[in-house]
């Protein structure tokens, strides 16, 4: 007798139904499918007739499950669970922080189905680069650390498990294996991702049809309506180029 594979958590999304690729939005970490980003990408998509989801992780915004219980790889399980049953055909992964390691698991684990990429101060291996010695040793003690938000009220909340499965699917040691159009935007005033390590990314990418948008007085959200025209036109050249 077999023990019964684990419910995942449902998964709360809007899908906006129309042409071409499915444009997929994918937030950062403790974030969820309501920010300026996701619903700019929903008016665009709805103006210009394009197929878009937006979808809240297990443990964020209106979505099932606990937030300290989620691991980066559960999260990358989550976009796959939309990529493999939610939409049909191709998509374009757009993915913001934290998203954007998740938009690159996935590219890498459906090649068939990830047709192009555009990165917001994409942040791959931040488990590693992210958290100092201490933070990383008071993971492994306490389980989890508490760090003040400049974003929310509540301080963010990160986990050992989570740490673990981050360190667990780094993937800047070596070349990125995606042959389509990426587009990474990054702020050079960004204070959680350096600008310098999304060029880092750009040079691993297999891909030679990779460009790096670098915005000098950008910071880490990137949501200002010029920021905001700057990732939709991002988003659009990637799919002309398909």
């Amino acid at each position: 007798m077999t023990d019964p594979v684990p419910t995942r958590p449902a998964l709360a999304y809007h899908l906006t139904e129309g042409t071409g690729p499915t444009v997929m939005f994918l937030p950062g970490y403790a974030s969820d499918m309501t920010g300026s980003k996701a619903t700019a990408l929903e008016a665009w998509a709805k103006a210009t007739g394009r197929s878009f989801l937006r979808f809240d992780y297990a443990g964020c915004g209106q979505s099932e499950g606990a937030f300290e219980e989620q691991t980066l790889a559960g999260w990358r399980d989550d976009v796959l669970e939309m990529v493999d049953r939610t939409v049909a055909g191709p998509v374009v992964l757009v993915g913001s922080s934290m998203g954007g390691w998740l938009m690159l698991l996935v590219a890498r684990d459906r090649p068939d189905r990830v047709a192009g990429l555009v990165g917001i101060a994409p942040a791959p291996d931040f488990t590693d680069w992210g958290f100092t010695t201490d933070e990383k040793l008071a993971l492994l003690q306490n389980g989890r650390i508490e760090r003040p938000s400049i974003y929310a009220d509540q301080p963010t909340v990160y986990t050992s498990r989570f740490w673990q499965s981050g360190e667990a699917n780094r993937l800047m040691s070596g070349e990125i294996a995606f042959n389509g159009p990426v587009r990474l935007l990054q702020g050079q005033a960004d204070l959680d991702v350096p600008w310098h390590r999304t060029v880092r990314l750009a040079e691993l990418l297999r891909s030679a049809d990779v460009q790096t948008l670098l915005v000098k007085d950008g910071d880490h959200r990137l949501s200002r309506d010029a920021d905001i025209a700057l990732l939709i036109r991002a988003v659009e050249d990637v799919i002309q180029r398909l």
